[in-house]
Parts: structure tokens; C-alpha cells; sequence
């Protein structure tokens, strides 16, 4: 019998990289696991995306480490294996440290990092099995610190997990990539970006890395509007 179709597990993925990487995703073959805390949109497009034999979807606050798991459990009961998980679920603050309420900050910082770390510990049993892939969107602002930026201090802490879990799962078969944007016209940001890049742009890379032959890990990629 032909080996089942691998499945995609994306955190995030109700708008921007997250629902542009399912689309990409979908049409290279993979089943998905579309988690995030709008389950309406989710619904929606996992409809759009072939229905219960082909997408599911689970509500996830990625902060809540029952959330997390339940979506892990999600894609070994409805598909049996995980084979790609993206910890990609994050979003951003104003510049200025005089400029975000705390409450902001503390939410940003749970949801950009915690987040990212709770997803590594729960996919991370199912990805050995399958020699899989983890995945997790940082930022060029993880790469050079931001004038009055807390977001880009949660985003260095993502290149700093992406490393750990690397250096981790180094000789298990797991391979790491950390894909790295600058500027993407999201929901992201309040209003359009002028010459950033798009969603489907860094969705792209994330196929790129993750139909790479097996022996070949992109340990970290950064994606930059050309202007």
C-alpha cells in the first residue's frame, strides 16, 4: 500500500503565514491540522481545504498547554502521524517602551515564545517517529534588535529555541527550520504594507524547506522584500 499523505500541523493559521502556508501546503499533498483561537475562520477554511478527510480544525490558545496538546492529539487521531509541525502562531507590539500597556507586552511575550516553546514539547514525540520537520516563523527582527521593540526581543528568543531544539534533535532524523521575514502585508499590521513582502511569499519558503530530500535540513531561512 502507498504510504499515506503526511500531515501538517500549522499554529496560527486562521490569517496571514499561517492560512497562506495551509493553501500551500494543501495543494502539495498534505493533510492539516489548522489551530488557532478564531475557530470560525478556521472551520471555514478547512471546508475550503477538502473537509474531515483533509483538514481539520481545533481551537488553540498556543499559551495553554492543553490547547497545544489537544491539537497534537487532534492530528494523531484524525490522521494517525504528524509529520510537519509550524510554530507559527505570534503576533507584534508598537515600538517604545513607553508606547504598549503591560498587559500587551505580557501577551505578546506568552504567545511568541511560551507558545513556541509548549508547541516544540508537544510535537516533538510524534515528529521522531516520523522523522519529521519543525518549523517555527521568527523574524529579521530576531536577527538585529529594534529601537524600543519588545517584539524583537521575543523573536531573538525564537532563533534562540529554534537552535535549542536543532542541537536537541541533532542525529534524531528531526530536521529545524527557522524561517526568518521581514516586512509581510498581514493582519499583522494595523495598515497595508507598502513593498513588503506577502503571505503567499513565506509560504512558498516553507515548502521549499519542508520538500527538501530528507538528508537536507534549511536550517534557517530569511526572506526579505527587495526593496
Amino acid at each position: 500500500m502507498p504510504e499515506p499523505d503526511p500531515v501538517f500541523l500549522i499554529t496560527g493559521a486562521s490569517s496571514g503565514i499561517g492560512e497562506a502556508t495551509a493553501r500551500a501546503a494543501a495543494a502539495h499533498g498534505y493533510r492539516l491540522v489548522l489551530a488557532a483561537r478564531n475557530e470560525e475562520r478556521l472551520r471555514e477554511l478547512a471546508t475550503e481545504l477538502g473537509g474531515d478527510a483533509r483538514a481539520r480544525a481545533v481551537h488553540c490558545d498556543v499559551t495553554e498547554w492543553d490547547d497545544v496538546q489537544r491539537a497534537v492529539t487532534m492530528a494523531l487521531e484524525a490522521f494517525g502521524r504528524l509529520d510537519v509541525a509550524f510554530a507559527n502562531a505570534g503576533f507584534g507590539a508598537k515600538r517604545g517602551f513607553l508606547t504598549e500597556s503591560p498587559e500587551h507586552w505580557r501577551s505578546m511575550i506568552l504567545t511568541n515564545v511560551y507558545g513556541a516553546a509548549l508547541t516544540i514539547r508537544a510535537a516533538l514525540p510524534p515528529l521522531r517517529d516520523t522523522l519529521g520537520h519543525l518549523l517555527l516563523t521568527g523574524s529579521v527582527a530576531g536577527r538585529v534588535a529594534l529601537p524600543g521593540s519588545v517584539y524583537s526581543a521575543t523573536k531573538w528568543a525564537v532563533t534562540a529555541l529554534a537552535e535549542a531544539a536543532r542541537q536537541e534533535l541533532s542525529g534524531s532524523g528531526v530536521r529545524v527550520t527557522l524561517v526568518e521575514p521581514g516586512m509581510v502585508d498581514t493582519p499583522f499590521f494595523d495598515d497595508p504594507v507598502e513593498g513588503g513582502l506577502k503571505a503567499d511569499d513565506v509560504a512558498r519558503t516553507v515548502l521549499f524547506a519542508v520538500t527538501q530530500p530528507a538528508h537536507v535540513d534549511v536550517a534557517e531561512v530569511v526572506v526579505r522584500p527587495i526593496a
